[in-house]
């Protein structure tokens, strides 16, 4: 360094690109608010201001808090060029989890770290949050963008965000509600949505995924990079139209790994796996990797992206229909232990 005065820049920051970043961010932010969003310049802009309702049908309010992230989906979207989708798969990661307390959510900050930063990037990551944002119903009330030259390369980024949501006390869902008999009904996945992606990309590796592989009208990259489902809405409908006992957002570990959560101790479960709508596109990864049924059940949703517990099957898929939610009676709650798939 002799000879020569160090910069910021010279170092991999570039703090002219940020401050372009936060202008063209803002739009996008500022379409998911609603009224209860302040002006977060009332307190410097330190942090996103959330006004709650007072009074109203939450006697006994209940603050429900997720994070999250997009694992390494965001890989494969770098690799394709996709920037705008993973955005709406990290507010659906976080929704979606939200909404298994029975919670609505309220407001959500995301968490971008890139190796460059490129203003036209980070907008067109940001603006799949705010996407998101605007499905499941919160407000983006802020976030941060970090750049790390020497952590991440150019082009490399990560993406994590944070939730919060709120539900009355009594109206939370949970294994407390669940009894034996209550029936589980399915809702239909888009997709492998933001799990298993370690093995999708080592299936894939060697594969064109500009190709259809069998796939109709899209190639299987877009079928790979198509948004999780964001169901918080249709939940909390599905909640208000009928009695829901639980929900169970299905991730890593699939039907197996997840449904457990939302069972109390001396329930198991019995899951009919021929009921399944699964997406080809998970037939066509368990083709290209040679991957047996009982991992792939144990990895991938396999077209069940989120289980309700609920005491009338036939009202709930009625009400999801109503929605044009695809969804189907898939099994019952039993007395004993564990999940059985037949």
């Amino acid at each position: 360094m002799s000879g020569q005065r160090a910069t910021y820049r010279a170092a991999g920051v570039d703090l002219d690109a940020a401050d372009e970043a936060v202008g063209r961010i803002q739009p996008h932010l500022q379409r998911t608010h609603t009224a209860q969003v302040l002006d977060s310049a009332l307190t410097g802009g330190y942090g996103g201001l959330y006004q709650l309702a007072a009074g109203g049908s939450r006697a006994k309010p209940v603050l429900v808090t997720s994070t999250d992230g997009v694992g390494t989906k965001v890989e494969l979207a770098r690799a394709l060029g996709r920037l705008d989708t993973v955005g709406v798969d990290l507010v659906a990661m976080v929704g979606n989890d939200l909404v298994c307390a029975g919670a609505e959510p309220l407001v959500f900050n995301d968490h971008l770290v890139v190796g460059r930063l490129v203003p036209d990037e980070v907008e067109r990551i940001v603006a799949g949050v705010a996407d998101g944002c605007e499905r499941a119903g919160c407000a983006l009330t802020g976030g941060e963008v970090a750049e790390h030259p020497g952590s991440l390369a150019p082009g490399q980024f990560d993406l994590a965000g944070f939730g919060v949501g709120v539900v009355d006390a009594d109206a939370m869902l949970g294994p407390a509600r669940v009894r034996a008999g209550d029936a589980i009904v399915a809702l239909a996945s888009s997709g492998p949505h933001s799990n298993g992606y370690s093995l999708i990309r080592r299936v894939t590796a060697d594969v064109d995924l500009g190709a259809d592989h069998g796939l109709v009208a899209q190639s299987l990259g877009e079928a790979l990079l198509r948004p999780t489902r964001v169901y918080a809405s249709d939940c909390l409908a599905l909640a208000a139209a009928t009695d829901v006992h639980a929900l169970c957002h299905v991730t890593g570990g699939g039907v197996p790994g997840n449904l457990p959560r939302g069972l109390p101790e001396g329930c198991g479960a019995v899951v009919r796996t021929a009921t399944a709508a699964v997406p080809e596109v998970f037939r066509v990864l368990q083709r290209l990797g040679g991957v047996d049924e009982a991992e792939m059940w144990r990895v991938f949703n396999m077209g069940m992206g989120m289980l309700a517990i609920v005491a009338d099957a036939e009202h709930a898929c009625a009400a999801l229909a109503d929605r044009g939610v695809d969804a189907w009676a898939c099994g019952e709650v039993v007395a004993g232990q564990g999940v059985q798939l037949l």
